[in-house]
């Protein structure tokens, strides 16, 4: 038995190890199996598509960044700077498209420890979009295991939704610091500069961020610029202003400047000449392309186009002779500050330009402040508008020849008008009829015979003036004497080339007999420039043309000392031509002779300057004060007025003086008069500067045109960058 069981142990022992070796041999021919195909496979790639992953290892994509460029600079018309570029440090940011949100997040905290930068506003999204990525897991941890399968967008949604106020409150100041970073690197496009800091940055900062640039990817220490303004306040409220880095583009025109190419944080100009010459003043990008890797690193960097500064601005206006009508204003709102009613008294305009090319050489507002100083208020001109009185009646005798319903020897009978149910209607000079006479179209504008305006625009409405009979004219007449009238600019928007103009706001009081206040400049309200346009016309035999503000545009200058060469220059742009007859305009052009020449004139002792003539007429209107003072509202006014032009044989220059509100009606008040003395002020100071720049007999060929106030420039340009700092 002891045998029989050895016996059987010895055969088991055999047939396991004839198993084992079977075994390893399918397992090692399986590994050759599994080696053959490895080699295979490693053949293919190698020898068949090793060019292609090559190739794909290899691939770069290119990628366009583009960088701002100086804005344009804006003169006067004798080369004057009025607005300029001041350099200033500043540390940018640009991101690849493939810059994660956390490498942006590292740099930004990396950049805190370099520069200082103050907390800026952020909004509770700008804090939720940092906290969740500076906390990332914890807030991933809060969505439940259905959010978490949401696409990433709506995920993030509910992340977002998850931050507490508690949260929130656990940002400190370094935090706060960070985010400010973080959200100007991120503000704009990829491939896009974007403005970390040019504000009071040191030279310091500079040098630190410049020493660790290899430890901040997409940063860059460059020259930014700022506005600054030679003459401070000259002007200021037209020149417009331009955004900041930190604003970019406005809110509501970002589509229409996405669309012409621009980015998000681009500066553009906000406001009038500013704004409307965007597309000149601002610069043309410089333009280089990057060449990037598969993982979005920058590998090298060529430039395609260097960029232009933007072109240059040369305004119509004369600085100088705009320095002086402000000032002209000023101690005139002063003088009538000092007379009986004037309390309502807080501002007055005054526009001149040239009547043949419709370049406006002063455009000027004062407004009185709650400090007793004075603020520019040069927008008022064609941003708000009042009655004007008489100085319209050139309009309303043009209206009547054109219309046919007088003729240019047209006589009436100055008299008081009673119309059946209105109040008498007469002329300042005749009450009550004790001064009748005869007057043609000369003597009413000379005179400033109310009663032949009034007369004028009944024979417009095709009414016969019966004496306290009712008044039989058709309520179309407004429209009839609003067409006449929009010839010369009253009533419609001038064409200026700046934004925001007020054009047409008639009065609505239908009632019939109002034609006769229309008539006389007590019914629809203009503006000031829409009165310089009106007499402009007349001086110049009937064109209207549109007001320019821009004499020239020039190329950017490669000299610092003197003015590029002329791009375009500007010419007249004639709207319309008045439908009336050389001979008709003459009979108006004589009677504004006559006011300030004339016996009777109502100007006749003001314009006694020798060297030149002036030509022209005076308004004063009833109204109603609208001003900021709402304990006043509606109380009864006068506006006084001029319109007039010089020479009187070939004008250089027309006018148009407004004064709202210069008095109370009642007895007691008085009129000041600064309507005139403001308007004599002017044409001196015009023909003055004129006299002494024909004796300096300084050189404006378009060849190496020099900047002729440097030193006022150095001067303005130090005050900007000290006030930077």
């Amino acid at each position: 038995m002891k045998l029989n069981f050895r016996k059987k142990k010895r055969e088991n022992k055999k047939k396991k190890q004839a198993v084992i070796p079977l075994r390893l041999n399918v397992l090692f021919f399986v590994i050759f199996i599994l080696f053959s195909i490895l080699i295979l496979r490693l053949g293919v790639v190698q020898i068949v598509q090793g060019d292609t992953y090559k190739r794909q290892l290899e691939e770069t994509d290119n990628v366009e960044v583009t960088k701002n460029m100086p804005r344009g600079v804006i003169y006067d018309r004798n080369y004057n700077l009025l607005v300029g570029n001041t350099a200033v440090n500043s540390i940018t940011y640009t991101r690849s498209q493939q810059t994660p949100t956390s490498e942006t997040l590292q740099v930004a905290q990396k950049l805190n420890n370099l520069i200082t930068v103050e907390p800026e506003k952020l909004t509770e999204r700008d804090l939720q979009d940092y906290w969740i990525l500076t906390h990332e897991q914890e807030s991933l941890s809060r969505l439940s295991t259905k959010e978490q399968q949401l696409d990433a967008s709506d995920a993030y949604k509910k992340q977002v939704e998850k931050v507490t106020d508690a949260d929130l409150q656990t940002l400190n100041d370094t935090d706060m610091k960070v985010a400010t970073i973080f959200k100007k690197m991120t503000t704009g496009y990829a491939m896009t500069e974007s403005t970390v800091k040019n504000k009071d940055v040191t030279d310091e900062e500079i040098a630190r961020v410049s020493e660790n640039m290899e430890e901040l990817p997409g940063v860059d220490t460059t020259t930014d610029w700022n506005r600054f303004y030679t003459y401070d306040q000259t002007l200021r409220s037209v020149l417009g202003s331009v955004s900041s880095a930190k604003e970019g583009l406005p809110k509501e025109k970002a589509d229409y400047y996405l669309s012409q190419g621009y980015s998000r944080n681009d500066r553009v100009g906000k406001s009038y000449l500013e704004e409307q010459y965007e597309s000149v003043l601002a610069g043309q990008k410089s333009k280089s392309e990057s060449v990037l890797d598969q993982q979005g690193n920058i590998i090298e960097t060529v430039q395609k186009y260097e960029g232009s500064k933007g072109k240059d601005l040369v305004l119509s206006i004369d600085v100088e002779f705009q320095q002086a009508v402000d000032e002209i204003i000023k101690n005139n709102i002063k003088k009538g500050k000092g007379y009986s009613g004037s309390d309502l008294l807080d501002r007055a305009f005054v526009v001149a330009m040239d009547p043949y090319s419709g370049q406006v050489l002063a455009l000027s507002g004062q407004q009185l402040n709650d400090e007793g100083g004075f603020d520019d208020f040069a927008l008022g001109n064609f941003t708000t508008a009042y009655n004007m009185g008489s100085a319209v009646k050139g309009a309303t005798v043009l209206g009547g020849m054109m219309s046919g319903a007088i003729s240019d020897d047209q006589v009436f009978v100055d008299q008081p008008i009673y119309l059946k149910g209105t109040p008498t209607k007469s002329s300042w000079f005749n009450r009550t009829g004790a001064g009748n006479r005869a007057l043609d179209t000369v003597g009413a504008l000379e005179i400033s015979s109310n009663s032949y305006m009034y007369q004028t625009a009944m024979k417009m409405g095709g009414a016969n003036y019966v004496p306290h009979g009712p008044l039989n004219a058709p309520l179309d007449t407004f429209d009839k004497m609003r067409y006449y009238y929009n010839q010369f600019g009253l009533g419609v928007k001038t064409g200026i080339d700046l934004p925001g103009e007020r054009g047409a706001y008639p009065s609505t009081d239908d009632t019939i007999g109002k034609i006769l206040d229309f008539a006389i400049g007590q019914y629809d309200p203009y503006t000031t420039l829409q009165m310089a346009q009106y007499v402009s016309t007349v001086a110049n035999g009937g064109s209207r043309i549109a007001p320019t503000m821009v004499k020239e545009i020039r190329n950017p200058s490669n000299v610092g000392d003197t003015v590029g060469t002329i791009a375009t220059s500007s010419k007249p742009k004639v709207l319309n031509k008045v439908g009336a007859t050389d001979s008709e305009i003459d009979l108006v052009k004589k009677g504004f002779y006559q006011v300030t020449h004339g016996s009777d004139g109502t100007a006749r002792t003001v314009f006694t300057t020798e060297g030149y003539d002036v030509a022209g007429k005076t308004g004063t209107a009833q109204g109603f004060y609208d001003g900021p003072k709402e304990s006043s509202k509606m109380a009864p006014v006068w506006n006084t007025t001029f319109v007039g032009y010089a020479p009187t044989d070939k004008p250089e220059i027309a006018i148009a003086v407004v004064v709202p509100w210069e008095y109370r009606d009642g007895d007691g008040y008085t009129d000041s008069k600064i309507n005139m003395s403001i308007s004599k002020e002017v044409f001196d100071k015009y023909f003055e500067l004129k006299q002494n720049r024909a004796k300096e007999n300084k050189d404006t060929s378009n060849v190496n045109q020099p900047i002729n106030n440097k030193d006022k420039v150095t001067e303005a340009q130090a005050k900007a960058k000290a006030e930077n700092k």
